[in-house]
């Protein structure tokens, strides 16, 4: 089969990455705009104005151009292709010797330079930009409590009082939010800025109301000596809001490759359940991967679904295709954690038996 570059592949290229623009846009317009109205109830606590949500908003905007990307591609290959066969083009390029796979291919690797680009966005951009917008917010917010993350780790502020935690991770529990933070320390000082005390903690767990830091070791400084002690738990009295720095904990899923790499040899140096940032990781490895198979499998459907009907019908097939797609990847991936099976396989099998399945028929139609 000859693939050199053709004026048809140009011309399916453009249809497909036209429609796929426009549908990503949308759909990131929708989604930020829906996010500045959810940020714009907080405005008036602290310093938060409409400057810092706005502000907020566009900082977040690169991440949900990151996570919005897989479904435009979709959504928007659909849209391109059942253009060109409700035109008769599609047609016509069949009668002229193309085969369904040249056709489909040319759509593919014409969104694979962009998937890349996007997969290079959402590893060096989004990350910081998400860190940064979610900063913003919480300083504007906070009042007696300055929260950021910076490389050491989660930083916050309470009245004299600082806290350091390397790690933070939140869950339900009962209904009710518990924040956990591990490996802990807390500087007290005096309000002329003399130090007082330096606790450390192996984790420190919000739960019911009330901070326990468990396997302390605190150290007191007076003028002339300094006095140590261990405790196995004791209660922290402290004002730290535990709602403030949940937010401040970034979700495995706005993480860098690095950086999610980093967190679970930490985790797993000190025996700590990894599954929810090694789940993240292989989910940002395959991404282009999973993107470019999903959209590969979904353009047959433009030879047959959609040679009929409007705009709605692809985007309603498109819609169905992608809840599908992520039910089926999401529920794989999960019971590989729940079961211990190898995460990787779990992220990539979906993307697999969908290749499997769009070479039957590739094999079959030719």
């Amino acid at each position: 089969m000859n693939w050199r570059i053709k004026q048809v592949d140009r011309l399916v290229a453009y249809t497909t990455l036209s429609a796929v623009f426009a549908t990503w846009l949308l759909l990131v317009g929708v989604d930020a705009a829906r996010a500045f109205v959810n940020e714009a109830v907080d405005i008036g606590k602290g310093n938060y104005g409409i400057g810092s949500v706005l502000l907020q908003t566009l900082l977040t905007v690169p991440r949900r151009a990151y996570e919005w990307f897989g479904n435009s591609a979709l959504i928007g290959s659909l849209l391109g292709m059942g253009t060109l066969a409700g035109s008769g083009e599609l047609t016509a390029l069949r009668a002229a010797g193309l085969s369904k796979l040249r056709i489909c291919m040319s759509a593919a690797l014409s969104l694979a330079a962009v998937t890349f680009l996007v997969a290079a966005m959402g590893e060096l951009v989004a990350p910081a930009a998400e860190q940064q917008a979610q900063s913003l917010a919480l300083q504007a917010k906070s009042n007696n409590i300055a929260i950021g993350r910076r490389s050491g780790g989660i930083w916050a502020r309470d009245g004299d009082t600082f806290i350091n935690a390397k790690q933070g991770t939140t869950r339900q529990v009962e209904g009710l939010r518990e924040v956990r933070l591990a490996d802990v320390r807390v500087f007290e000082f005096t309000p002329k800025g003399q130090l007082l005390s330096i606790a450390i903690a192996e984790t420190a767990v919000h739960s019911a109301g009330s901070w326990t830091m468990e396997k302390v070791r605190k150290t007191e400084f007076a003028e002339a000596q300094a006095k140590s002690s261990t405790e196995a738990t004791t209660h922290w009295k402290s004002g730290l809001d535990p709602r403030m720095l949940a937010l401040s904990i970034v979700q495995p899923a706005y993480l860098s490759v690095s950086d999610l790499r980093k967190n679970i040899r930490y985790l797993k140096r000190n025996h700590q359940d990894a599954s929810g940032f090694e789940m993240a990781y292989w989910d940002r490895l395959f991404w282009p991967f999973n993107v470019l198979v999903l959209v590969v499998c979904a353009l047959p459907f433009a030879f047959g679904a959609l040679r009929s009907g409007g705009m709605g019908k692809r985007i309603f097939i498109g819609m169905v295709l992608a809840i599908a797609w992520n039910f089926l990847q999401r529920s794989l991936v999960n019971v590989g954690a729940v079961y211990g099976l190898n995460l990787a396989l779990s992220t990539v099998l979906p993307a697999l038996l969908m290749m499997a399945a769009a070479f039957w028929y590739f094999r079959r139609t030719s």
